[in-house]
């Protein structure tokens, strides 16, 4: 296991009285472990270092919402920073078939593997499940329903919602936007 994978699955402590942020390994994944004699080495050295770990081609964030409406085109800020839908089958997604990752069209984020797409037959793409971290959950009760949303992990941008009634093992039906997407495609060796 590399590096950028354990600091994937490390637990992040931060000192209050040094402002440092510091990684707590579990048993195995740090080499060499993580100790209080040693812990001053794995010091993050900021916030936009640790953004980049595992993707190192993932975009700046936006200081404010003024930012995200020039970096996103009106429809994109629409879903993505409003809670929006798009309307049913116009998505660029719903019927693409190609091998890759889905990440957040607004901050570069993995989102999905392209095994976990479905075809719902709702109108929007469909996966099974997210990848580990990637999106967090939300109670949403407008429009009269009690559904679940579901934003990036990484930038708090809207991407729609799951369900528990996917067709797979997982039992999931995660219907996102397609605006909310772009699509990192890989070839059969899995390679960009």
């Amino acid at each position: 296991m590399g590096l950028a994978e354990r600091l994937l699955f490390a637990t992040l402590l931060s000192d209050t009285a040094s402002g440092q942020t510091f990684l707590r390994s579990p048993a195995g994944l740090a080499s060499p472990a993580v100790t209080a004699a040693n812990v001053q080495a794995y010091a993050l050295e900021g916030q936009q270092w640790l953004d980049d770990i595992g993707r190192m081609d993932k975009k700046t964030m936006p200081m404010d919402e003024s930012e995200w409406r020039k970096r996103l085109s009106p429809e994109q800020y629409r879903v993505l920073r409003e809670k929006g839908t798009e309307p049913p089958f116009t998505g660029e997604y719903l019927e693409v078939d190609s091998d890759g990752t889905f990440t957040c069209a607004a901050c570069g984020n993995a989102l999905f593997s392209s095994d976990a797409k479905f075809d719902s037959g709702t109108g929007w793409p469909s996966f099974d499940e997210a990848l580990p971290g990637a999106v967090e959950y939300h109670t949403d009760t407008t429009h009269g329903m009690v559904r679940t949303e579901i934003t990036c992990a990484r930038c708090g941008s809207h991407l729609g919602h799951v369900f528990d009634d996917g067709p797979t093992e997982s039992g999931k039906r995660y219907c996102i936007n397609s605006v909310c997407l772009n699509l990192d495609e890989t070839d059969a060796a899995g390679k960009k």
